[in-house]
């Protein structure tokens, strides 16, 4: 197996690679479906609305999403993720970044302090400790409809080094976007963990 070297959480390089991520601490909140529906972006505002309150940084945060099947489903590696299963029926948990050490106690008083409009009484909201992992990665530029090319790439890649997915799917969005945000020019990171 090859060996890896550490990278930071929030870059990736344009070419597929085989990296250590850190540890991060998130806040999150679980979903269900296809991205791109009202839901998914309700809680994409609610997740990055407590954040926000918690780092209080004058940039936006950044908004990453873990996605995954559910048990019985067909399996599947990094480059036919989205191409097997029905997209619908992905389960999937919206991330932000928060400073380590932050507890369930931080997340509730930054969530009632925050009054997002997008939050509701049925959204469980949980601080989430990513531990340091090895993943495959590469940085996607442009539309999410092109990713698949992009993970066909980063899967080729982890089949060459001997890899395999271990875990969820991994999306870091470093550009905000809305429903009416062109995404010519968006930056996502794709990476799976790996063993």
């Amino acid at each position: 197996m090859p060996t890896t070297r550490s990278t930071e959480h929030l870059h990736a390089a344009d070419d597929p690679e085989y990296v250590r991520t850190p540890p991060v601490t998130h806040v999150a909140v679980l979903g269900d479906g296809a991205p791109g529906t009202d839901e998914f972006y309700r809680k994409k505002a609610l997740v990055a609305d407590i954040a926000d309150e918690l780092t209080r940084t004058r940039s936006a945060p950044v908004v990453e999403i873990q996605y995954w099947y559910p048990e019985g489903s067909t399996p599947v590696e990094i480059a036919d993720f989205y191409s097997v299963n029905p997209v619908p029926s992905l389960l999937y948990r919206v991330l932000c970044q928060v400073p380590a050490g932050t507890t369930q106690t931080n997340i509730e008083d930054a969530r009632a302090r925050a009054a997002s409009t997008a939050d509701t009484p049925s959204d469980e909201v949980a601080v989430l400790s990513m531990p340091e992992q090895d993943v495959v990665q590469v940085m996607h530029h442009g539309p999410f409809a092109e990713e698949l090319t992009t993970l066909e790439l980063l899967g080729e890649f982890a089949r060459q080094q001997g890899l395999r997915r271990r875990g969820p799917h991994h999306e870091i969005h470093l550009d905000g976007f809305t429903r009416s945000t062109s995404q010519d020019t968006l930056r996502t990171i794709l990476r799976d963990p790996v063993g």
